[in-house]
């Protein structure tokens, strides 16, 4: 069976350009990247898993006034297997970022160029082929009547680009009823060109806001105001002591410690000649497991209480973004295992399981105790011009998501 479904599979690179040509011309771009949210592509994918032959596809709506449907559409569709109390499930998101300044493409971001095995087009990597990959996977298995050993979930959600607040994270949270405990969950969103890496972890993530109150004055009487610019720095310069508070250390993550970033700053007074009386900064932390963000900001805090002293400004701090990581999923878990063995076999290399800075989905999954790996091929230019994405790789990648199906 699983010979066939990938001949079938090696035959689809027309089905592959077909499905990435139309879902580029549909940009699903969310309100907070100027969007009407992902409800026009979800409508060609919900009819287009219905053509394929699923017995039922679900539409989950997570209410979202900002959005001109008043709300932000996932689908879920099961193909059945022989084992019906498991589900293996490949879980991909809709939506895509701006392509940002133009003039850096080489052709329409909207418009799919082929050029030989690549793909170009703004989301064909982010996330168009998890999406392309999970469909013709359940092509194949309709197309040839297999039945496989497990369930074959695809799961299409929105918003991961801006939160998963209507994606993923509500669809795990109301409708819960979705998942078993002995389901398998694949997130093919983040990868090396090599295939090799497999994220079974990730670093809590923290974007914190850090407002800086002084009084702003003329630059030639000093005394009369209170520098926000020379406060800030004092502070930002205090930044890097976290690494000593925050010193665990773990050679599954690279790099395998916390890291502190002081990133954006907000412009303060446009002259030269004036002492600003606010300034406003941004710290990135990317946070190893085991340790409570709340306590970082405190650490945070503690500095900032020491320059407020110093300096006599007043400071306040915005959460932008808190994710606190979920527990790892474990080496020895059946996805974990099974996907190790399936990778090998399809792409001869040898994987190897790794933890990551950046924030996935697969958070949310683990935080309500399901067993979650990220993995597929990616050329790494998800958000950049030019994204580019290969033919065959998907349909490797595609190889590996049938192998999962069946027992060895």
């Amino acid at each position: 069976m699983l010979a066939a479904l990938n001949r079938h599979l090696e035959s689809s690179a027309q089905t592959i350009i077909d499905l990435q040509r139309v879902l580029v011309a549909i940009p699903a771009l969310g309100p907070m990247n100027g969007g009407p949210g992902e409800t026009e592509k979800t409508a060609y994918l919900k009819s287009y898993l219905t053509d394929l032959g699923f017995d039922e596809v679900r539409e989950l709506r997570a209410p979202d006034p900002a959005v001109p449907c008043g709300y932000r559409p996932s689908l879920a569709a099961v193909i059945p297997g022989r084992n019906k109390a498991k589900t293996f499930w490949v879980i991909s998101h809709t939506d895509i970022v701006p392509p940002g300044d133009r003039a850096l493409w080489d052709s329409d971001p909207y418009t799919l160029k082929v050029d030989g095995d690549i793909l170009i087009g703004r989301g064909v990597e982010d996330n168009h082929q998890g999406v392309v990959c999970s469909l013709i996977v359940a092509r194949a298995l309709l197309e040839l009547n297999i039945t496989p050993d497990m369930n074959y979930g695809v799961l299409l959600v929105a918003d991961e680009e801006t939160g998963s607040k209507y994606g993923l994270d509500y669809v795990v949270k109301n409708h819960a009823e979705l998942f078993g405990a002995d389901d398998l969950f694949l997130v093919p969103d983040f990868g090396e060109p090599t295939s090799t890496m497999i994220e079974i972890a990730e670093k809590s993530m923290l974007w914190l806001k850090v407002v800086v109150e002084g009084k702003q004055c003329h630059a030639s009487t000093p005394k009369a105001g209170k520098n926000s610019l020379v406060a800030a720095s004092k502070l930002i310069t205090r930044i890097p002591e976290l690494h000593q508070r925050f010193d665990r250390q773990d050679p599954l993550f690279d790099p395998p410690y916390s890291t502190f970033e002081p990133t954006k700053k907000e412009a303060n007074v446009e002259n030269i000649n004036t002492i600003p009386g606010r300034d406003v900064f941004y710290v990135d932390c990317r946070v190893m497991p085991g340790y409570d963000l709340e306590d970082v900001v405190a650490a945070i805090k503690g500095y900032g209480d020491e320059v407020e002293r110093e300096f006599g400004v007043s400071i306040s701090y915005e959460y932008v973004q808190s994710e606190q990581a979920a527990d790892p999923t474990p080496a020895d878990s059946e996805v974990v295992t099974r996907l190790v063995s399936r990778v090998r076999q399809v792409f001869g290399n040898e994987p190897k399981l790794q933890g990551i800075g950046g924030g996935t989905v697969a958070a949310y999954l683990r935080r309500a105790g399901h067993k979650a790996a990220v993995w597929a091929t990616l050329m790494h230019n998800a958000h950049q011009p030019n994204e580019r994405s290969s033919i065959s790789c998907s349909i490797k990648d595609a190889k590996v998501m049938a192998a999962m199906l069946f027992d060895e």
